[in-house]
């Protein structure tokens, strides 16, 4: 998290971070060193490709998935890929290399290292290589013991950034995060949390709250989503508004239930106003499409417009 604000002033956007991140229940020690093995490399039409295993939160190893381009040389622009939920517990990580249902066909691998991208993305907890125990049995256990789910992906998520800028290859001023679904709402949480995100892009996830309240839309996400007496202290749009000036784009479906079209409304006001305030109007953009639940070719054509000019 950044530095810098009178810690003093509650409005100040260090002391919301600082609140935000506090509720996510008990995280492991940042400071932690983080340990890497490479189990696997090898290289394709576009990209090196590497199979590591990160020690990222004292407590398992985090399998993660490393493409960096072929025909760009470092240091590289680099993009947190956030993988969905989906109840597919085995796909994890491998949305990057193999694309999903609901995303367009070509794996954001390929097209990310054509543009001279690279791109890591993690198993979260239940997924890909960390599969075995049931997403509630975790959230109970974790429960107990203090922690929340989802503090425990965004932490991971936070130490991947601190893996990235370790890396000699990695351009550190120029770190993306994007994700559909779940992903989106890893993508806008760890923005809002991580100055060192510059562009953020959701797809099909910015949820407000409220609205989804209104319309008894909670069964729509899982247990790993709901933090304890989170809506005492943020909405959505609070959240979202920490990432301001940053670039952040949004994308949502007008027939998504998961993003009730009032909630995208308020949201869409509030950012508005944050983001003119803040002298960058240009950088916070929601594109709404009457659609579902899924990535359109326009959207992909425009996100990759977006990551190019901005990342």
């Amino acid at each position: 998290m950044a530095s810098g604000c009178k810690m003093d002033d509650p409005k100040s956007p260090d002391v919301q971070r600082a609140t935000l991140y506090r509720l996510l229940g008990d995280l492991p020690d940042r400071r932690q060193p983080i340990d890497e093995t490479v189990i696997e490399q090898s290289e394709g039409d576009h990209y090196h490709f590497a199979r590591l295993s990160l020690s990222l939160n004292g407590i398992e190893p985090v399998p993660a998935y490393l493409i960096t381009p072929l025909d760009t040389p470092p240091p590289y622009p680099v993009v947190l890929y956030n993988h969905a939920h989906g109840d597919d517990y085995k796909r994890g990580k491998d949305e990057l290399l193999h694309s999903r249902g609901g995303l367009q066909p070509i794996p954001y691998a390929e097209a990310l290292a054509q543009r001279g991208i690279a791109a890591l993305c993690i198993d979260h907890w239940c997924f890909g290589e960390r599969r075995g125990r049931r997403e509630s049995e975790v959230f109970k256990a974790m429960l107990w013991h203090g922690q929340v789910m989802w503090g425990m992906m965004v932490y991971d998520s936070l130490r991947a950034v601190d893996y990235l800028v370790s890396r000699s290859d990695i351009d550190p001023v120029r770190i993306g995060t994007l994700g559909l679904s779940m992903g989106s709402t890893m993508a806008w949480w760890l923005a809002a949390l991580d100055t060192r995100i510059k562009v953020c892009i959701d797809l099909c996830c910015l949820t407000d709250f409220h609205a989804l309240l209104d319309t008894r839309g909670l069964d729509g996400h899982g247990v790993y989503y709901y933090v304890p007496a989170l809506l005492k202290h943020f909405t959505t749009a609070q959240i979202n508004a920490l990432i301001a000036p940053r670039f952040h784009a949004s994308y949502a479906g007008i027939h998504d239930p998961l993003t009730p079209p009032a909630g995208l409304d308020r949201i869409d006001d509030e950012l508005q106003r944050v983001y003119a305030e803040a002298g960058a109007p240009h950088h916070w953009r929601l594109f709404r499409s009457p659609t579902g639940h899924f990535e359109t070719a326009a959207m992909r054509a425009q996100i990759m417009r977006d990551l190019q000019n901005h990342l």
